[in-house]
Order: C-alpha cells, then sequence, then structure tokens
C-alpha cells in the first residue's frame, strides 16, 4: 500500500484542475441529470481524488473492473489472477459537467504512454482504460483520445473497452484514501461502512481538496469552508487541517 502511495505521489499533480465550486446542496439531482462513467489509470487513490474535485462530479467510488471472477480481493487483484484493474466509477450531474470532459480529466490524471500498461493481466493490476457504456460514449472517448495522442510524441496505450464486467467496490480502506488519513475528519463525518464513503458528496469533495499538495489544499479547503455549510466537528477538524499545514 505504501509503495502505491508513493507512486501516486511521484505523478505531477494537474493544478490547472478546476476544483469544484459546488455547495453541499440539500436538494437531491433527479435521475435523469446523473450519469455514470469508469476510467482506470494507474492508482485508483489518486485518480479518484482527481476526479472528486471537478465540478459536476457528485460521487466517487474505488473498485475493480474488467475482470471475470466474482468478488474479487484488493490482494488477488494485485497478484494479477482474477484479470481485474484498479478502477474509478464516477457519478457526474450532465447539466454541470460532460463525458468529453471528464476524458480530458482523465488524460491529465496519469501517464497514458506508460508502457507497463501494457503488461496488463500479466504482472501489474495497473491498467489504462476507458470503460464506455454505450456507442456515444465509445465516440467521446475515442475522439478525446486523438485530440490527447496529437499532443503528445509518444504512443497512448490506453484501450477504450465497453463496460461489459461489473464494476466491484474496493474495500473500505481503499474508498477516499486522501480524506481517510486525516482521521479526525473522517470520525466528524461518521463515516464507517463503503456504502457511506461512496455516497458521501461531502466526502468526495474533500477527499478531492486532501489529495493535492500542501499549498493547494490551504487554498482550496480554505474556499471550500467559506462557502458551504459543514458540521462543526468537521469545520473544526480542517480549520487544524489549514492551520498546521499553513505553519509548513
Amino acid at each position: 500500500m505504501n509503495e502505491l502511495l508513493s507512486q501516486a505521489k511521484a505523478q505531477q499533480i494537474p493544478h490547472h484542475f478546476p476544483l469544484s465550486d459546488d455547495t453541499l446542496a440539500e436538494t437531491i439531482i433527479q435521475p435523469h441529470f446523473l450519469s455514470e462513467a469508469v476510467f482506470a489509470g494507474g492508482s485508483f487513490w489518486y485518480l479518484e481524488a482527481a476526479f472528486g474535485r471537478v465540478y459536476g462530479v457528485v460521487k466517487t467510488a474505488t473498485g475493480y473492473c474488467g475482470g471475470t471472477w466474482k468478488k474479487p480481493t484488493y490482494s488477488e487483484v494485485c497478484e494479477g489472477r482474477t484479470g481485474h484493474t484498479e478502477a474509478v466509477k464516477v457519478i457526474f450531474d450532465n447539466t454541470r459537467v460532460s463525458y468529453r470532459f471528464l476524458c480530458d480529466i482523465f488524460w491529465d490524471s496519469h501517464d497514458p504512454t506508460n508502457k507497463d500498461y501494457l503488461n496488463f493481466c500479466l504482472s501489474t493490476h495497473y491498467r489504462s482504460a476507458i470503460f464506455y457504456c454505450n456507442e456515444e460514449e465509445r465516440k467521446q472517448a475515442q475522439q478525446s483520445k486523438i485530440r490527447r495522442q496529437m499532443k503528445l510524441n509518444k504512443r497512448i496505450v490506453t484501450k477504450i473497452v465497453p463496460l461489459e464486467s461489473i464494476f466491484y467496490f474496493a474495500e473500505n480502506q481503499h474508498q477516499k484514501y486522501y480524506l481517510q488519513k486525516r482521521y479526525r475528519v473522517c470520525e466528524s463525518l461518521s463515516l464507517r461502512s463503503t456504502e457511506q464513503f461512496v455516497e458521501s458528496n461531502m466526502a468526495c469533495k474533500l477527499n478531492g481538496i486532501l489529495g493535492l499538495d500542501g499549498e493547494m489544499i490551504v487554498d482550496k479547503l480554505t474556499a471550500f469552508l467559506e462557502t458551504n455549510e459543514l458540521p462543526k466537528q468537521t469545520k473544526s477538524a480542517c480549520a487544524e487541517i489549514v492551520e498546521d499545514l499553513s505553519k509548513n
């Protein structure tokens, strides 16, 4: 696990992402305004945080996709025996953010030219892939890949494949990883189960912010506290993070 975190931190964090300025709306978004997308690109910890801080993204979840085994565990996936890869499911408000834009975020969140991803099913559980649900998503993903390839001098190895297998949620400790590192914040949100971490919009947004580097965390978390009504204990725990990071 520590090795995976080191790999995730080694990636350059793209600061140009438009961080969400969503308020934590009390109203429920109508189902026909919600869409799903599934991406895989290296560590699902880092990828989940990258999508979580995007305006219009409502929920995120880490999990396993593309394999044949039922209900695989993290250790089984890491051993490469199940055919699954680490992946992230993104639930988004399609009136606020487009699938095309999420594809652009995907390319910026990892190195799609990394040839190690070609060894999938042989020596690594990492993969670079866009799992599309319908023909329109396939077209948009393919067009997005072409646009990105034109900007690079190395071949993109990312696969664009149909989402034909079940997306299995990863274990609790792999959901909202950067948020879970901040124990006091998690305690204040009373998040315990995998379902609670997956369903919480607040956890989605805070995990995205806490996945940034120190200075960016201070700026974005401060703005988040100013624009959202949070539980008193959560606000206090977040304020402590800001204060601690500001001293360093």
